[in-house]
């Protein structure tokens, strides 16, 4: 057995251990542990010196390039949210969706495990992300039942060695150690053995490991309001029938009335077509009557309202445009008017939408609804104006005030997001910068304002990374790291060879959920190596499974970047991680326990298993 390592790495290991403790708690905020851990490393290494390590080096991590590649990943994907680049596609997906959720969420992550082998994970997830989340929203699915299989599918693309960049660090490892060169598919049948059967755990135990969790999306609140749709010479919708006008929609609007003219009510009957100038009464949440809007090309405005021209006062563009719910109160002027003479657009510049009221009958008459206390509105405006009638104070504006997509510029996101993964997929220039170029481009344009960067920027992400990397880099320099990697190799000593290369993938398996994958990368490649030779076996499957354990990163969401990109948005938990990835990683350590010896050729004793 080795000798004890000094008292810095102890404590650096002893520090790893109640931090993965401290990650499990629920009441412990994710950014409290990481900065404790940082400060823990700062005040240790100052109070007691160890070699070249500087306590200030701790705090370079903030500048990493794998932080900066994320951040910079995280604002390019809000900028596709905010212009509604990915509208199209998340309409595409949806209606599959619609159909048989099952089979569209298979054709995902089947789509995620084979592109991710040649497209880097993080703009992968950067752009699916947002997709998905629109998709869970459109057809009720939980959120957190599909984000986690969705970036695990990303990883399982582990099988070329332009896969990842750990991928390329640990075969160029291998060759500067005397390896002969591995080309990009020499693994690719193992690989995909083993993505198959990753790929199949995703879609098998998501339901059941996964509890739905509230992410903090936008407003998803399921307040229902009366609306009506006018229908112009333009709408698809125009000369269709009743049947085929819901088709557009995927049969989710329902129609209360058809109202004709000023006094005529159409009967809801197949026969019926609908003209140019029909209203269509409905009753939905705002996001779904927003989207029938841009489905039937109708409009949500008053019939006096459409056709006029732009300006201040009537906004009908989308662009900088918000959707805000405003409360109707005895002491609003808009109180005991009529919802069509109310000075809304006169005096505040919004557009009425909607209206909800409790306990209304089925339908309204949105013309000539008299407001009342209690009532709410929907309404569309700029940011301006509707800052403005929070502060006038006399109608109270609700939390939840949404963007609306600036589609004007959804082309300029959308190719602006296309050139930063095309340069970081052929490695024209580093994710990073790539990733940083995106951004000033979203800038330039517009697509993006300095407020929209602040939204996206998560504190919990920054310093949940910036712990690990300096928890990793404290492991890997006070001899942690490789005090752990002798330990295996004592233990392993005498076995088949393919019980050490068993043994080796769970152990490079663990330390990559604590120090990520390059550092395990960096560590493990060597040992590999090393022992392949001890062994008198080729050194290549080794050099492999540390490839394959590198990129078994489902415990933690420290593991991988990505894995921190979607626990916002899904609403994750630590224990999350360890409920739904800790099975996964097993499965695919034993998995590829026997895939690789087999495909290899090594000698397989399973007599280890006593131990």
């Amino acid at each position: 057995m080795p000798a004890l390592p000094g008292m810095h790495a102890l404590v650096v290991i002893g520090l790893m251990l109640v931090a993965l403790w401290l990650f499990t708690r629920d009441r412990i905020p994710l950014e409290a542990t990481s900065l404790g851990v940082l400060l823990f490393l700062v005040g240790f290494f100052q109070v007691f010196p160890f070699g070249g390590i500087e306590p200030q080096s701790f705090l370079v991590h903030f500048g990493n390039e794998a932080l900066v590649t994320v951040v910079a990943l995280l604002v390019l994907g809000q900028g596709l949210e905010i212009t509604g680049a990915l509208q199209p596609l998340a309409a595409l997906l949806t209606r599959y969706w619609l159909a048989r959720p099952q089979l569209a969420l298979a054709a995902t992550l089947v789509t995620c495990a084979i592109s991710s082998a040649f497209i880097n994970n993080l703009p992968m997830v950067a752009v699916l992300m947002p997709i998905m989340v629109a998709c869970c929203l459109k057809v009720g699915t939980p959120v957190s039942q599909v984000l986690m299989p969705m970036n695990f599918a990303n990883t399982l693309g582990m099988w070329t060695t332009i896969g990842t960049s750990t991928n390329l660090l640990a075969v160029g490892i291998a060759v500067q150690l005397g390896v002969d060169n591995i080309g990009i598919f020499d693994f690719a049948a193992p690989g995909l053995m083993g993505a198959a059967i990753g790929v199949a755990y995703l879609l098998i135990a998501g339901p059941f490991l996964l509890p739905e969790r509230q992410p903090p999306l936008q407003d998803t609140s399921p307040r229902v309001f009366n609306a009506a749709l006018h229908v112009n010479e333009r709408s698809p919708a125009q000369g269709k029938s009743i049947a085929e006008v819901l088709a557009l929609t995927q049969n989710r609007m329902r129609i209360d009335q058809i109202q004709r003219g000023e006094d005529l009510t159409v009967a809801k009957l197949p026969s019926v077509r609908i003209r140019a100038g029909d209203r269509l009464l409905v009753r939905d949440t705002p996001d779904r009557l927003k989207e029938f809007e841009q489905l039937l090309g109708a409009t949500l405005f008053r019939p006096e309202d459409v056709g006029q021209p732009v300006s201040e006062r009537n906004p009908l563009s989308t662009a900088g445009q918000q959707l805000a719910e405003i409360v109707v109160t005895r002491a609003s002027p808009l109180y005991q008017t009529v919802l069509d003479s109310t000075e809304l657009m006169e005096r505040y510049g919004l557009l009425p939408l909607a209206v909800h009221r409790g306990r209304a009958a089925r339908s309204l008459s949105l013309d000539d609804l008299r407001l009342r206390a209690g009532d709410v509105i929907l309404v569309q405006g700029t940011r301006a104006a509707i800052t403005g009638l929070r502060a006038a104070g006399t109608t109270p504006v609700l939390d939840g005030t949404v963007d609306l997509p600036d589609t004007e510029r959804a082309r300029g996101a959308l190719a602006i997001m296309t050139l930063v993964v095309l340069l970081g997929a052929f490695e024209i220039l580093p994710m990073s910068i790539a990733g940083l170029l995106g951004v000033a481009l979203m800038l330039g344009t517009r697509c993006l304002r300095w407020r929209h960067v602040g939204e996206a920027l998560d504190p919990g992400v920054v310093m949940i990374m910036v712990a690990s990397l300096a928890l990793g880099t404290a492991m890997l320099d006070t001899g942690a790291a490789e005090y752990i990697a002798n330990l295996v190799t004592a233990a392993t000593a005498g076995l088949s060879p393919a019980a050490v290369l068993s043994i080796l993938m769970a152990v490079v398996t663990a330390l990559t959920q604590v120090v990520s994958a390059k550092p395990a990368a960096a560590l493990g490649t060597p040992i590999s190596i090393s022992i392949a030779h001890q062994l008198g076996v080729a050194p290549e499957p080794f050099v492999v499974g540390v490839i394959f354990a590198v990129n078994l990163t489902f415990v933690t969401p420290i593991g991988h970047p990505t894995n921190v990109m979607i626990m916002t948005a899904g609403g994750y938990r630590f224990v999350d991680f360890v409920r739904f990835g800790l099975p996964l990683a097993i499965l695919m350590w034993a998995a590829f326990s026997i895939i690789l010896p087999a495909y290899y050729g090594l000698a397989y004793d399973v007599s280890w298993l006593r131990f």
